[in-house]
């Protein structure tokens, strides 16, 4: 009988609706610890109440705390893990996990889009069907899989894309890499390939800004100080800047604080194609570093275990700038 650890965090597949206000808030237990195993001749749940709490009040001080926890499994026969998560930033602690955990054991994140006690909640289904997947032989060195709406999706990829519906996660461009149809657990695309850092601590100080028309340069200027560790911009298009805003940009590379460009566009890559003032071009030369293919919140869970783990200047952007590791 394989042995699936379930680690629950909280978030609204944690939470219940008050019936008279609508407004939904974590009670004293969460409702999936009531719930009967529904594979108890098949598999062996052990569950843990690591945290219970909203998603936005995770952050990469906690995301530690569960990759932690998941390395000591390694030594425990767990056969697979789930992660119980709120929505917000499932996305986030489902990237660092997978840039810190060796792949060849199943780790899945899910939630719920609608909480325990609401009509239609889909907390119960997709905790299910996560378990189903972590126990699945075919999920071995697929990375970290985040399993929503009978969908399996890479934590590196997938994203968040709308605020209440059921069908939120999606991966832009790639699409899912399987299916969930009842029991049967269907992958129909491969990991091409992962690097895994070791990480003790998380640094602070790595900041996700978003670029507008317009965009006011005091914003990059407020980040000119000793305490930055590093900063993502959601740059425009394609990967370029306002004009105005690169004078404070120089400012902060000649300080030695790498600065990652990304795309603010929900498909495509950031690339340095645009030779103008403030293009993607110049932007490069300036000593921006593209990361092609993550959004600004991955990217900048990139950097930080980058940060984090010790990688500096050449190294770091090598590391940071390639999106399939």
């Amino acid at each position: 009988m394989k042995k699936i650890l379930i680690l629950h965090t909280g978030g609204t597949i944690a939470m219940s609706e008050n019936q008279e206000t609508g407004a939904i808030a974590p009670g004293a237990e969460n409702p999936l610890n009531q719930a009967v195993n529904p594979f108890g001749d098949r598999f062996d749940l052990i569950t843990e109440n690591v945290f219970n709490l909203p998603s936005p009040h995770i952050g990469p001080k906690e995301m530690l705390i569960i990759q932690k926890r998941i390395m000591l499994a390694f030594n425990e026969n767990i056969d697979g893990v789930v992660i119980t998560h709120g929505t917000d930033t499932l996305e986030e602690t489902a990237y660092f996990l997978d840039l810190t955990l060796p792949n060849h054991l199943p780790v899945v994140l899910t939630g719920a889009m609608r909480s325990a006690n609401e009509i239609g909640s889909d907390g119960l289904h997709n905790f299910q069907t996560a378990i189903l997947t972590a126990a699945s032989d075919d999920a071995v060195d697929k990375g970290v899989l985040v399993v929503m709406n009978d969908e399996i999706h890479t934590a590196r990829y997938v994203t968040k894309t709308h605020t209440t519906n059921v069908a939120t996660f999606r991966t832009p461009t790639f699409g899912p890499i399987g299916s969930i149809a009842k029991d049967s657990v269907n992958f129909f695309a491969e990991l091409l390939s992962q690097t895994c850092l070791a990480i003790d601590e998380v640094v602070d100080h790595v900041y996700l800004i978003k670029a507008y028309a317009g965009m006011d340069a005091e914003l990059l200027g407020f980040l000119d100080n000793d305490q930055t560790n590093g900063v993502v911009i959601e740059a425009l298009g394609a990967g370029n800047l306002p004009p105005q805003v690169l004078e404070n940009l120089q400012k902060l590379i000649d300080r030695d604080i790498p600065v990652v460009i990304v795309s603010r566009c929900f498909n495509g890559v950031a690339q340095d194609v645009y030779d103008y003032e403030g293009g993607g071009v110049q932007l490069k030369k300036m000593g921006g570093i593209f990361c092609r293919g993550l959004n600004g919140q991955k990217a900048r869970i990139k950097l930080l275990v980058g940060l984090s783990t010790g990688l500096q200047k050449d190294e770091l952007a090598i590391y940071v700038a390639d999106a399939l590791s």
